[in-house]
């Protein structure tokens, strides 16, 4: 095949083979092999292989091996015909023939056989291997074939070459825009050290941004420090990559120190990439005094600022509500003959409506004399959402007239009734549509379900979802949501499970409080096993399970008398990242007392309350009086201290169980503290809680425990008033 020298980028030197015949250029079957390196390359013919053979041995000579090989597209046949002519008497390879060898190894991607070859070819010390050499580095380099060209660096500096830091400048800056492993730039970076050339300011530059894409961002940092120590300074482009690279980090603060540094030394960069590069990354950090800062400097350098670049300048700008001096720039664009794009209008509209400048953004556009519909829906939205339906609709009616309305400037008058239950004046605008020849698309139906789930009408909400599921279409995930619960609220919970699996179908989540009331209308109608069969379908498309959900099912089997199995539906909970509510514990703590497992009773309590979390008034009660019932309000100590001092959700009544319980348990010194506690509150004990603690200080009495009624009344625990009580009483018996 033959094709023109243009097909490759060749080095500046060409050996004088190749432009002695540009016909039969010896790159050909090299480009090919490049394009093609993984397939399997078609043998020559043994006859036309024979025939080269033939012709060889009448006229073998190096340059005429040259032209064979250049006229072989095949790979294995032309290293067959090489090696055939390194076996003949009195015939030596030139650096010419292993130059064509291989360059075409190398373009087929045959890195392992390249060393192999370039040794060869220095030890036979063909005359000019050196410029060969350089050759194929730099044709390797400049064809992207980056692996190749480190082997034969490799061999150059084997060969104690001496090659100027430019070629090694040209290979690094090719594997830091390759994005090749910092490994490999290391590599080249010793091999210049190990050769005793000292590096310039682009060999650093390389290093810096290698250093950085390697995550190394300190290192990199550090030798930016290091740079006058080996006689460099930084220039414009060391700057672009350093602060281009913190800002990307979000290490601003850094960013601004080197931009200081440049700025002192008087740097002048690139203006037309290092400004263009670095204004819209401190614009998207919203550094405006950054940005504020550079920007007239560039515009000073007499460079004009590009289309993303006064973009980005403008969005910064009405992200301070600085619309003012965006709208300047945005004259300043046309007046340069820059197009703004619709992000700048957009920017504009968006910064002049939370200024709540309505009519100042509807002027803005038509001075502007904007075509493009993007920004007038920003503007349409905002005005409805500013409830100015009015000046929407006249907006809208001017739209329509000029022809610059869209299928969403439709949908935003449509969804905005529909949303404040306008369904009728929605289904003019859909009438409109209609004859206008826009047709519905799916943010229409979606539109309209939410217009007739909000008026209660679920019938025809749900016609419009089994209409467009018949087109194939998908309503958004709020419709979906409002659908569901409008069919629950109207308890067709079958329905709303259905309309939940068909979205589940679709891989579409569901929020997870309309889930919640699925599984409640289901747990309530009696089909708990359903909703659980529920949970694995919700996991499937994405929709998370709120505690309500669970809670529902722990209500529904604790119905039915299945209050084992709730620990199964709990280990799920806690598998699918769902926290327990207070809710949940109630449930549980009630499923306990069924089971009478006490123990398990008490450690929920325990955790509920440590999670500042409070049985309702309910639970509670049944708790105690289960535990009262049983003689185990000891199994709580630790949790009568928290409901009655931390939360004090106690009553009276319930004071006098716990009392009176713990005095029979034998807990006389608990007992005490929380009669205490009850006096304190004002609230006095009933009968028997008051026997049972005067019989116990009796008791008391006669075993010893002799104390007289002047010492009791210097003391003011609960034992030592109902002490006194008892000495009154004597007192007056007597008398």
């Amino acid at each position: 095949m033959v094709i023109k020298l243009s097909t490759l980028i060749l080095p500046k030197k060409i050996p004088k083979w190749v432009c002695s015949k540009p016909y039969f250029s010896s790159l050909s079957c090299a480009c090919k092999i490049q394009n093609n390196p993984e397939s399997k390359q078609t043998s020559t013919s043994s006859s036309d292989f024979e025939t080269k053979i033939q012709y060889l041995k009448n006229k073998l000579h190096p340059e005429t091996l040259v032209g064979v090989l250049h006229s072989t597209a095949d790979l294995d046949s032309s290293l067959k015909l090489f090696k055939w002519a390194s076996l003949q008497k009195r015939f030596h390879h030139s650096a010419d023939t292993y130059f064509q060898i291989i360059l075409k190894l190398g373009m087929a991607g045959k890195v392992e056989d390249i060393e192999g070859f370039c040794n060869e070819m220095v030890k036979d010390k063909c005359p000019n291997f050196e410029q060969v050499l350089l050759d194929l580095l730099d044709i390797f380099v400049r064809n992207s074939r980056l692996s190749e060209a480190l082997c034969v660096l490799s061999c150059i500096n084997l060969c104690s070459l001496n090659p100027s830091i430019s070629v090694f400048n040209q290979l690094l800056g090719a594997l830091v825009k390759e994005k090749k492993e910092f490994k490999d730039v290391l590599f080249v970076y010793k091999e210049i050290v190990k050769a005793g050339i000292a590096p310039n300011i682009d060999t650093l530059n390389s290093l810096i941004e290698a250093l950085f894409a390697a995550d190394r961002a300190d290192a990199a940092l550090e030798q930016y420090k290091r740079l006058h120590k080996k006689g460099c300074s930084p220039n414009g482009r060391t700057f672009q990559i350093i602060i281009g690279q913190l800002v990307e980090r979000g290490r601003v603060d850094e960013a601004l120190v080197i931009l200081d540094d440049m700025f002192r030394i008087q740097c002048e960069p690139d203006y037309s990439s290092f400004y263009a590069h670095i204004i819209p990354l401190f614009c998207d950090m919203n550094k405006l005094d950054v940005v504020r800062r550079l920007f007239p400097v560039m515009r000073a350098s007499k460079v004009l600022p590009d289309s993303s670049t006064y973009g980005a300048m403008i969005k910064c700008l009405c992200w301070n509500l600085l619309v003012d001096d965006a709208v300047k720039l945005v004259d300043e664009m046309v007046y340069n003959d820059v197009r703004p794009d619709d992000d700048v209008f957009m920017s504009i509209i968006d910064g002049l409506c939370e200024l709540n400048m309505l009519s100042e953004a509807k002027e803005f556009l038509n001075d502007k004399e904007v075509a493009s519909v993007l920004p007038y829906n920003a503007l349409l939205e905002a005005i409805l959402n500013d409830g100015t339906f009015n000046m929407a609709r006249d907006l809208f009616d001017e739209m329509f007239d000029r022809n610059i309305t869209d299928h969403c400037s439709w949908n935003i008058m449509i969804l905005f009734l529909c949303d404040n239950k306008r369904l009728k004046d929605a289904l003019k605008y859909v009438g409109r549509m209609i004859v206008s020849s826009v047709s519905l698309d799916s943010s229409t139906y979606s539109a309209l379900i939410v217009g007739y789930c909000k008026l209660g009408e679920c019938e025809n909400a749900l016609a419009l979802f089994h209409q467009l599921r018949s087109k194939s279409g998908l309503l958004d995930l709020v419709s979906y949501a409002q659908l569901i619960e409008c069919l629950c609220q109207k308890e067709e919970i079958q329905e709303a499970t259905k309309v939940f699996w068909f979205m589940s179908t679709k891989r579409l989540a569901l929020q997870s409080t309309s889930f919640g009331k699925i599984m409640e209308g289901l747990c309530a109608s009696g089909y708990t096993v359903r909703a659980i069969k529920l949970l694995p379908v919700a996991y499937y498309c994405g929709t998370l399970s709120s505690p309500s959900a669970y809670n529902s099912i722990m209500r529904g089997l604790f119905s039915l008398g299945r209050a084992s199995d709730l620990f199964m539906v709990l280990s799920r909970m806690v598998v699918d990242g769902c926290k327990m509510d207070g809710e949940t514990y109630c449930i549980l703590i009630q499923s306990m007392i069924s089971l009478g497992h006490i123990e398990k009773l008490a450690l929920l309590l325990d955790m509920m309350l440590s999670q500042g979390l409070l049985p309702n008034s309910e639970t509670l009660s049944k708790l105690l009086e289960y535990l009262v019932e049983n003689n185990q309000v000891r199994m709580i100590f630790s949790s009568i201290d928290k409901l009655v001092s931390e939360f004090e959700v106690v009553d009276s009544s319930m004071y006098n169980m716990l009392t009176n319980s713990l005095l029979k348990e034998g807990y006389n010194d608990k007992a005490s503290f929380l009669l205490d506690l009850m006096l304190e509150k004002g609230w006095v004990p009933d009968a028997d809680t008051h026997a049972l603690l005067v019989g116990s200080s009796v008791e008391d009495e006669t075993d010893g425990q002799n104390s007289s009624c002047d010492r009791f009344i210097t003391q003011d625990n609960v034992g030592n008033i109902l002490a006194e009580a008892i000495c009154v009483s004597v007192f007056h018996i007597i008398h």
